[in-house]
């Protein structure tokens, strides 16, 4: 299923960037390769999570399970452009389905164990899925059960699968039929989801030539190599999974390691005893781990790098993961759209810069045009002024950042009104995400547009107040929200949570910040002890939720 336009086919193609490789190819080459070596390896917790053994499987078996899967859903009638849901916890049967669905001419369109009945209704009839591929149940929820009842308002659906079918099917019969499959470079690969600030989720379609885009970036400007032992800690559904972990896997080979759902203990012994080499994490993960009270435990040795993203990095976190285990780290951000800014220690080498900057790609005169191979030399980037529409450039700008590039989607699917919304003329992409201009032509991320802060005329990022307080050694994990006033418009409200059998008020929270130097105007005004701060599937904090709830406690 093809959506890019033929003039960008012909751009990119033309400019030595998308070429005819699918990631089936990369893959194929890594079985041929290293046939016999460890590929993957499942949650230690598989059992808990659906009743399994946690298997490990080496590139040869996962190939044929790839390929054996592949046979028998075209046995059930899964042809080309065909769409699959998947709604599975990480295991090697999901990695291995993104696979076999594309072997079989089909297209995956992977979504969150979390989401229910709403999602599911709207994706199904949305895409009009041939098939959909669950757990009998899960965390107490009966996947399979909603799915059959919903199966009689969406005709398109022919097949409810599981996940043991699944492993039946992985060991049936290859023949070599998917052979005569033709799978284009410029096919779709995955049709993730994401929420954004629309009241349903959007499709977002991205080919095998995006990826590529989007992994050869990231190998460019994160400290990662081919080969590395990898850990996925996120649902292996979007962007922050299969773009920085998965992708990596299938073109340049090395160990991939699931883990689901996040649980530290874990997650700490499978760095250690699968001496993992890499993985993205959360910021607030990595908080987390090095305030852990066991953390001068933790041998941290095998990581050699991490990519911290969903949020900037807080300065202290990054200087511990060098002081403590030499990890190098790199500031990455990134949507389900494709878009993605990287900034590692290559071309930021500064530590103080990098948990802030990022190359400011396609910028005329900017020193990075001799420093990046064609995929980044054609990655554009502008701020824009959300209202006039003029252009930024001034050193401390702040507008919204327009991404242009080989590695973004070519629109929403079956959305043309989002996507008229979203693109200008020029093909830049709207991300919704405030950037600032800074030193070193570079860029910054301030803020999601709805999460900043207006106190009193002066704009407050949120993230900049959450970044400092992580560096508070009571404090476990923060978000900041705006909370209303009659006379200021809106003044900084922090829900805190501290660290065990620690307490914490907002006198300290306020003497913290004044000594770290911070303008006034952005010191937190109250502060909401919590045992949690919420988040979504993909770790970003849930703002809306604690914007209702001071609402509903100011009028208390």
């Amino acid at each position: 299923m093809i959506f890019a336009s033929q003039e960008s086919i012909a751009e990119w193609t033309g400019k030595g960037i998308w070429g005819k490789k699918t990631l089936v190819d990369y893959f194929k080459e890594q079985v041929a390769k290293t046939p016999d070596e460890l590929g993957i390896a499942d949650p230690l917790n598989k059992e808990a999570l659906v009743g399994l053994k946690p298997e490990r499987l080496t590139f040869k078996e996962f190939g044929r399970a790839v390929d054996a899967t592949g046979e028998a859903l075209m046995a059930r009638g899964i042809k080309k452009d065909d769409i699959v849901i998947v709604q599975l916890p990480n295991c090697w049967e999901l990695a291995m389905l993104y696979l076999a669905i594309t072997r079989a001419g089909a297209l995956i369109s992977p979504m969150p164990m979390q989401w229910r009945q709403s999602e599911i209704e709207f994706i199904a009839g949305m895409t009009e899925a041939r098939a959909f591929i669950t757990v009998e149940e899960f965390a107490g929820f009966k996947h399979k059960e909603l799915v059959e009842k919903l199966r009689s308002r969406f005709p398109s659906i022919k097949h409810v699968i599981t996940l043991n079918e699944v492993r039946e099917m992985a060991k049936g019969e290859v023949t070599g039929k998917l052979d005569k499959v033709t799978v284009d470079a410029n096919d779709t690969f995955t049709l993730c989801w994401s929420s954004g600030t629309e009241a349903q989720p959007k499709g977002c379609p991205l080919s095998h030539n995006n990826w590529r885009c989007l992994c050869t970036l990231e190998y460019e400007t994160a400290p990662i190599k081919p080969g590395y032992s990898l850990i996925t800690a996120g649902p292996l559904v979007n962007m922050a999974s299969i773009g920085t972990v998965f992708v990596p896997w299938l073109m340049n080979g090395g160990k991939l390691v699931l883990h689901h759902p996040f649980d530290g203990a874990t997650f700490v012994m499978q760095i250690m005893t699968e001496k993992i080499q890499y993985t993205l994490l959360v910021p607030a993960i990595v908080n987390a781990l090095l305030k852990h009270p066991m953390v001068d435990k933790f041998d941290f040795s095998s990581l050699q790098a991490i990519t911290i993203g969903a949020a900037p990095p807080a300065l202290w976190s990054v200087m511990e993961l060098k002081r403590r285990w030499g990890i190098e780290f790199a500031n990455i951000w990134g949507q389900n759209e494709g878009t993605g800014c990287v900034a590692g220690p290559l071309h930021i080498p500064d530590v103080e810069q990098r948990i802030d900057h990022f190359p400011q790609l396609g910028k005329p005169g900017s020193k990075w045009a001799g420093s990046m191979s064609d995929i980044g030399k054609n990655i554009h980037m502008r701020l824009v002024d959300p209202f006039t529409r003029h252009d930024i450039t001034e050193l401390g700008g702040v507008g919204e950042l327009w991404y242009k590039g080989p590695n973004v989607i070519p629109g929403y699917f079956k959305r043309p009104d989002l996507t008229a919304k979203a693109f200008d003329a020029d093909g830049y992409f709207n991300t919704g995400d405030l950037f600032q201009i800074k030193d070193n032509d570079c860029i910054g991320f301030f803020d999601r547009t709805k999460d900043i802060i207006i106190r009193g005329g002066f704009n407050i990022s949120a993230q900049e107040v959450e970044n400092m307080l992580l560096g508070h050694p009571k404090v476990l994990d923060v978000a900041a929200v705006a909370m209303p006033d009659e006379i200021l418009g809106e003044k900084v409200c922090v829900y805190v949570v501290p660290r065990a059998e620690e307490s914490i008020d907002l006198k300290e929270i306020k003497a913290f910040m004044e000594e770290k130097g911070i303008a006034v105007y952005k010191i937190p005004e109250r502060i909401e002890i919590v045992t949690a701060i919420p988040r979504n599937p993909v770790g970003k904090i849930v703002k809306n939720t604690l914007r209702e709830d001071i609402k509903k406690k100011l009028l208390a």
